[in-house]
């Protein structure tokens, strides 16, 4: 099937659009290439915006069967310095992408959001159902693109799965989001420089491979989950002092961080409940951390000694 892909260029979506070309789909792929710089020749790219009108007349042209929408501005901080831009991305980019999928005749939109619409949850790990409590602007465009989709459900007839994401990590990462810790931590022991945590070390977050990620998505292109939230992620927490030794380990370097004070507004602790995503899916993780970072180490490695950005 033809599948459009937006954010095909970055992290996550560049190995979506591997993934789905290994299974032997057609992808388009759109990317404004602001942050985004790995692509796959396979597929054919769009350079532009995916808040840009004329989206709309050149997706309904090619009638991808399903579109799944990763574009997105990604950063908490950036979203609370910035308010306007990141509603611009995420919110009229998002009614844009499903606006363009309405004029495909598109079967199904995957829809990316974040754990962080749920705020600081009642127990962790967080249950699908749990209340939405978007504490950033990031995370209120998240609930509104999900709105979005429910009412493209409702209005137009286009099925929508909404996939909530842990903090993923893995190859082809930059230092942006939640997760961007691994990357820090990653490039600053490769090369011999200081590393800092912030707090005691005791913040906690839920780190799920990105390959692991690209799995859900494959499955949710399909007819399963229909209409519903699914976690993805493992559902277990790791502290900020066990990821810097575990870095640190594949790495090969000294495990000695600097603490340093605490960031106003960083949740404590998050971990997302998947167990939902396995019955609608068949979705279960299957990289553990140790191995996960030990893959994301190597690219790293790899990627400095060939002298590449």
């Amino acid at each position: 099937m033809l599948v459009l892909v937006t954010g095909a260029a970055g992290f996550i979506g560049s190995h979506l659009v591997d993934r789905l070309l290994a299974d032997g789909h057609e992808v388009v792929g759109v990317d404004d290439l602001s942050s985004g710089s790995t692509s796959n020749p396979g597929m054919d790219l769009w350079e532009m915006d995916v808040a840009d009108p004329a989206l709309t007349g050149r997706v309904a042209a090619r009638r991808p069967e399903v579109v799944c929408h990763l574009a997105a501005q990604v950063s908490v901080r950036a979203s609370v310095a910035d308010p306007l831009r990141d509603a611009r991305v995420n919110v009229v980019g998002t009614a844009n992408v499903l606006e363009a999928a309405r004029a495909a005749g598109a079967r199904k939109v995957v829809f990316t959001s974040s754990c962080a619409v749920y705020g600081v949850p009642d127990a962790l790990p967080v249950s699908p159902g749990a209340e939405l409590r978007p504490a950033s602007p990031y995370a209120a465009s998240k609930v509104s693109g999900e709105i979005y989709a429910r009412m493209y459900r409702d209005l137009h007839g286009i099925d929508f799965t909404t996939l909530t994401l842990a903090n993923v990590y893995g190859p082809r990462q930059t230092p942006e989001g939640e997760a961007g810790v691994i990357s820090i931590f990653t490039d600053a022991l490769l090369a011999g420089r200081p590393t800092r945590i912030f707090g005691d070390g005791g913040q906690t977050r839920d780190y799920v491979h990105v390959l692991d990620v690209v799995d859900a998505f494959a499955r949710a292109t399909g007819d399963q989950g229909g209409g519903g939230r699914f976690n993805v992620g493992t559902g277990l927490q790791t502290t900020d002092r066990k990821l810097h030794s575990l870095v640190a380990d594949a790495a090969g370097a000294p495990d000695e961080p600097e603490f340093v004070p605490p960031r106003l507004g960083d949740l404590p602790a998050m971990a997302v409940d998947p167990r939902l995503t396995r019955e609608a899916l068949g979705w279960m993780a299957k990289f553990g951390l140790r191995e996960g970072l030990a893959d994301t180490v190597a690219w790293a490695r790899e990627r400095s000694t060939a002298g590449r950005p």
